[in-house]
This record gives C-alpha cells, sequence and structure tokens, in this order.
C-alpha cells in the first residue's frame, strides 16, 4: 500500500511539475538591425535620404561660394574702400556666416528628420512582425540583439516593478 501510495504521489507530482514547465517564461531574440539591412524597402529610403542630403549640401556649397565670393571682392578692394562701404560690406560677410551657421544647425535636424520619417514605415513593419512571432509562438519576452531593448512583452509577463519599488522603500 505505501509503494502504491509512493508511485501515485510520484505520478501527481511529475504531473504538477510537467505543468509548471509549460507556464514557464519563453524569451527569445531578434537582431533588428539584421532584418532591417535585409528589408527591401531600406534600399530605396537610403536612397531618398541620400538625395535629400545631396540637396542639403548643395544648398550649402552655394551659401559658401557666395561666403567666399564676398570675401574675396572684401579683401581685393579693402584698401579703396571708404569707411561706410566697408562696414557694409562686414555686414554682409558677418549676415552670410550668420546664415550658413543657422543652415548648418537647421540641416541636421532636417535631416535626422527626414530619416525618421523615412525608416518609421519600415520599422514599424518591422514590429508588427515582431509581435506576430512574439502572439504565434507563445512568448513573453522578445530582446533585441541590436539595442539590447526588450521589443516584445506578452500578455503573460509578470512586471515586478511595484516588488522593487517596495523593496527600495519606494512607494
Amino acid at each position: 500500500m505505501k509503494k502504491l501510495f509512493r508511485i501515485m504521489f510520484l505520478g501527481i507530482a511529475l504531473f504538477v511539475m510537467s505543468g509548471v514547465a509549460n507556464a514557464q517564461v519563453k524569451i527569445a531574440h531578434v537582431n533588428t538591425a539584421e532584418v532591417l539591412d535585409a528589408m527591401p524597402d531600406r534600399t530605396k529610403a537610403e536612397k531618398d535620404l541620400e538625395k535629400y542630403y545631396g540637396e542639403l549640401q548643395s544648398q550649402l556649397e552655394t551659401m559658401a561660394k557666395e561666403y567666399q565670393t564676398k570675401m574675396q571682392d572684401y579683401e581685393a578692394n579693402q584698401a579703396t574702400m571708404s569707411n561706410l562701404v566697408k562696414q557694409s560690406k562686414e555686414k554682409e560677410i558677418i549676415d552670410i556666416q550668420t546664415r550658413i551657421q543657422q543652415f548648418q544647425a537647421n540641416a541636421e535636424g532636417d535631416f535626422e528628420n527626414k530619416r525618421a520619417e523615412l525608416l518609421k514605415p519600415i520599422l514599424d513593419k518591422i514590429q508588427n512582425a515582431i509581435n506576430a512571432v512574439g502572439k504565434e509562438k507563445g512568448y513573453t519576452y522578445i530582446l533585441d540583439l541590436a539595442t539590447g531593448a526588450t521589443v516584445y512583452v506578452g500578455t503573460d509577463a509578470v512586471d515586478c516593478t511595484k516588488d522593487v519599488k517596495a523593496k527600495l522603500g519606494i512607494k
């Protein structure tokens, strides 16, 4: 009888343990940089971005040529200029320098905005695919090897933020 009881207990324990094993957290990883590199849409986005960069560079070169021309004219004719003309030319040169600096600062921001605008639909496609794979495969978490971030959190994920705050004495 004791032997039968032990076998039953062992069977129940194995059954419970198999249920616990099935309920474990499933973690996967993805390399979004590798996925992004393989996306056909990325090539078009890069070409559009290069074109936009070329337009910005062309405008900057035009401004630089204007600056060089004004500087050369000023240096060549400085000795024969009246004070009023000299001050006017110096102001023009300073204005061009200021415009160039402002353009460079604005161009950097515009370029980054354009990059984000062009990559957003591609990154959204990747994220949607990650979400679909996470749901289909029953993953609790999917980590991104490229960024080190968690890119998918399943519905059965456990948030222990409150526990950590309690451990630290934070409300």
